[in-house]
């Protein structure tokens, strides 16, 4: 197709349609404008135009409703959709309606340009439609900002693909919400989605989880037992924090993805499988490979597709958006409305986030909980902000030295076994134990950090996650985590 065309541009803004028209033809093309649908159809209809570019929202009708009839008439015609409604849905939508691009506004005229360049470039062929289910708008992706149109359009071009995804980002992005998204949005919809973190699972156990095991392929293996990718099977496979996957599950993880089928742990038999891998991790996985901690050729199987979740301080506009979400979450479950003043809103825009939407989720419910008063003050959210901690009970306050910790697992244990005299304790005797050593160890480790979790995991050298299951599992609730 000639790089150079005619460009129908539909805009009830006539500035848009003035820059529109101006830097179109600056480029080269020919350009026709009108301010509403009913003319755009007109020209479509009688073979006009090479591209079109439209807004979604027009005095006469809706662009998303327009477009399957323009796809229908002239399947091969590419559609730029541009909507000053920049939210996750309307990229989904403006992909399975068969639009060429999504472009939220303000948009960028050289981005803008090349896209049409590259459109008028391109062979076209007519996508399939698939409408979004009625729940979609439920979906918790927010934000409008720069950072996150890039992601819903990188999602909505990957939705009817089986390309495997790496998400990588900080802890507390989001990085389990866009591989659901992937999943639930996605050709694999009707399967099932089926998530496991590496790092929540005794490394010995990991290959047993994926790939289920026969019986009597290990000590205690009593029963036949069905891993995640049979699990999984038809649908999508979520492999969180992969950065912890031992060497040897990776070993057969790489024979996964390159022949389509495994075998069960003490299993002889390979069973091909059909699932969608969406990898996720908070590591730099390229550091694991200089440190021989990741295999190299796993790495490029991983990621096919990258993709990097923003920290929320690197997006902090969206900040008062999720915030409305989340209190909008807490009233449906039965909490009071709540509004933040124009002075908090701005606290919590200037605040670092190092626990990013997690810990800004976890303060909004908070202040749902918490506070009797419709508004919510900036003195009030400072106050929980800068929330210290209440001392772990019988663990020191200040940074504990080795032997101190040392000397409270210890103590633990000979309380332990003098419950028993000479006598065997119960069986069950390693999870027991195992409990009096970890419940003093997180102890200490929180009453170190003053419970900031991320530096009482880094202490432990564990991943954050693990150290909240921990936490949970123990039930470790006299602390309050600070924010930093």
């Amino acid at each position: 197709m000639n790089p150079h065309g005619q460009i129908l541009v539909a805009d009830d803004d006539a500035a848009i349609r003035t820059v529109l028209s101006q830097a179109l033809s600056r480029a080269g093309h020919e350009v026709r404008v009108t301010s509403n649908a009913g003319t755009l159809w007109r020209w479509v209809a009688a073979g006009d135009g090479d591209l079109v570019i439209t807004d979604v929202v027009m005095p006469d009708e809706n662009a998303f409703d327009m477009l399957p009839r323009i796809r229908k008439a002239r399947p091969e015609l590419p559609v730029i959709v541009m909507s000053a409604q920049n939210t996750f849905m309307t990229a989904i939508k403006a992909s399975e309606s068969g639009a060429y691009e999504y472009l939220p506004k303000p948009f960028d005229l050289s981005e803008l340009i090349n896209v049409v360049s590259r459109a008028l470039s391109e062979p076209r062929r007519a996508k399939a439609s698939q409408r979004a289910d009625d729940q979609a708008e439920s979906m918790p992706l927010v934000g409008r900002s720069a950072a996150m149109q890039d992601i819903y359009r990188m999602l909505a071009r990957m939705m009817q693909t089986d390309l495997t995804v790496m998400i990588t980002g900080e802890s507390g992005t989001g990085k389990e919400l866009v591989a659901r998204a992937l999943h639930e949005y996605g050709r694999r919809k009707n399967g099932p989605f089926v998530a496991i973190n590496m790092a929540a699972i005794p490394r010995d156990l990991i290959e047993s989880e994926l790939f289920g095991h026969e019986r009597g392929a290990f000590t205690g293996a009593q029963h036949r037992s069905s891993g995640r990718f049979e699990q999984a099977e038809g649908g999508t496979l979520f492999l969180d924090e992969i950065g912890d996957m031992p060497m040897e599950a990776q070993t057969r993880l790489l024979r996964v993805l390159q022949q389509g089928e495994y075998t069960t742990v003490g299993g002889r038999t390979p069973i091909k499988t059909d699932v969608r891998i969406v990898a996720a991790t908070n590591k730099d996985l390229r550091v694991l490979i200089n440190q021989g901690l990741f295999r190299e050729d796993l790495f490029y199987r991983l990621n096919v597709v990258p993709l990097r979740l923003p920290a929320l301080r690197e997006r902090s506009e969206d900040v008062p958006d999720l915030v409305r979400h989340f209190f909008s979450r807490a009233e449906a479950e039965g909490l009071q409305a709540k509004r933040i003043t124009a002075d908090g809103m701005e606290a919590l825009k200037r605040y670092a986030w190092p626990g990013n939407v997690r810990e800004l989720e976890n303060l909004v419910r908070r202040l749902a909980a918490l506070y009797p008063q419709d508004e919510i003050s900036r003195e009030n959210i400072e106050a929980e902000l800068s929330a210290g901690v209440e001392p772990a009970p019988n663990v020191p306050s200040n940074i504990p030295e080795e032997f101190t910790i040392g000397q409270a697992v210890e103590q633990n244990l000979q309380r332990y076994f003098k419950m028993f005299g000479d006598e065997l304790p119960p069986s069950g005797l390693y999870d027991r134990v195992i409990t009096e050593v970890e419940y003093p160890l997180v102890l200490a480790a929180l009453a170190a950090t003053r419970g900031n979790q991320i530096r009482a995991a880094d202490l432990l050298g564990v991943n954050r996650n693990t150290l909240r299951k921990k936490i949970r599992d123990l039930g470790i609730t006299h602390y309050r985590e600070t924010k930093r």
